[in-house]
């Protein structure tokens, strides 16, 4: 008989934080993923923005996890759970994994509520290769409007509309503005980046409506001075090539981008348990599935509710607090000892909107402008895995701050033609 098997399945913060809390345990932990890396996915949007490579905000999950000699890392793609089996299906060789106990942190990906056909037009951002792509398409964008003659179709490729005003979207509709504004302004000889339109369209009635009133009005007031022109209280009706309806409004962009949804990994379905409307996988009290008290399901794939009825969000906070406590609850399972219930603990939200601009919600205090800029930089500093990342990012966050330029201005992966 060998030791019990834990396998935790995403290696994010959810999956992490289990793996972590696991170090010392008399189990044997299998760490499953689809790629070999762990991204910081706060700092994904200054990838696509220009502003970080793609090595300053991934680490490989085996160096991470090098000094725990009880875990293995497997890059594999797992397709399937049978909970009455105990096994975990992969896409490839050895073609399935048994556990004693399974924590499960797979993550969602892009929703486009029953329009898949806009993804085509409408890039998300969630992996790096999301984020190379969408660098490359905005940097394209000021490539062909430089040779484009025609005034009505370098208006249309200068012009940049971010779809979903979350902390994703105006984020990038900031570090898009300052892109056209700053690292731009004196690279182009026919046109003028600063010209460049950039349109944040929110169907609810604000952006940022998960904070407090006076730090969403903030916010929009600091996108605004930026250049950003923000669109709330109309959905988007329809996405195609070069062209977005909000509303009845036509607006003609030549760059479109998704950060209005998401949807969970289809692996929760697979568990045979009730889903929420976004897919995710409903929770008990203990984060564990009805009926099968072996498997935990964390982070952005779970759904689970607060004791006085909210819905936690997806964020690294919560994915990384019922990572540990999951971990926690499966040596109890092991040992024969009934799991805890799950508390959270808030310890604030924060969102940058450009230089030297951003809100902060930490309950017993609110921050707006650049005291929240200050300890958003340090907190999203401190969070990065690893030294040389640390280092690499403070660096480049310097050069950028004191030169106003991007350094990762490069276009990767094939190239985009006029239309």
């Amino acid at each position: 008989m060998g030791r019990p098997r834990v396998v935790i399945i995403g290696g994010g913060f959810g999956g992490l934080s289990a793996a972590r809390t696991l170090a010392n345990a008399e189990v044997d932990v299998v760490v499953l993923d689809r790629r070999n890396h762990h991204l910081f996915q706060p700092l994904l949007y200054q990838v696509a923005a220009a502003a970080l490579s793609p090595g300053d905000i991934a680490s490989p999950i085996r160096w991470i996890l090098r000094d725990q000699a009880n875990v293995q890392v497997w890059l594999a793609d797992a397709t399937r759970i049978d909970v009455e089996r105990r096994v975990v299906h992969l896409a490839d060789g050895p073609g399935e994994v048994a556990y004693d106990a399974l924590i499960l942190a797979a993550g969602v990906t892009h929703a486009y509520f029953g329009h898949d056909e806009w993804r085509e037009h409408a890039p998300g951002l969630k992996t790096l290769e999301d984020a190379l792509a969408i660098r490359a398409r905005v940097l394209m964008a000021f490539e062909l409007a430089e040779r484009e003659k025609d005034q009505a179709v370098q208006r249309r490729l200068l012009t940049f509309v971010v779809i979903g005003g979350g902390p994703t979207g105006v984020e990038l509709a900031g570090a898009l503005a300052e892109i056209s504004r700053h690292a731009l302004v004196n690279d182009f000889r026919t046109i003028d980046p600063e010209a460049a339109r950039i349109i944040l369209v929110e169907g609810g009635a604000e952006v940022l409506q998960t904070y407090p009133q006076p730090l969403t009005a903030f916010a929009r007031r600091a996108l605004e001075r930026l250049g950003v022109s923000v669109r709330t209280g109309k959905p988007v009706t329809r996405v195609e090539a070069d062209r977005v309806m909000v509303g009845e409004d036509s607006i003609e962009a030549g760059t479109i981008l998704w950060a209005a949804g998401v949807a969970a990994s289809p692996l929760g379905s697979s568990l045979g348990v009730p889903l929420d409307s976004a897919g995710r996988v409903i929770v008990g009290r203990d984060l564990t599935i009805p009926g099968h008290p072996e498997v935990a399901v964390i982070g952005d794939l779970a759904s689970f509710q607060t004791e006085e009825g909210h819905t936690l969000p997806g964020v690294a906070q919560v994915a990384m607090q019922q990572g540990a406590h999951a971990a926690r609850g499966a040596l109890a399972a092991l040992a024969g000892r009934p799991r805890d219930p799950f508390h959270y603990r808030f310890y604030g939200n924060m969102a940058t909107i450009g230089r030297n601009s951003a809100i902060g919600d930490f309950g017993w205090v609110r921050l707006k402008g650049y005291p929240a800029w200050l300890a958003w930089l340090f907190i999203h500093l401190m969070q990065l895995v690893g030294f040389r990342n640390r280092f690499s990012v403070l660096i480049q966050w310097a050069v950028s701050y004191l030169t106003y330029q991007r350094s990762v201005r490069l276009i990767t992966g094939p190239s985009r033609e006029p239309s």
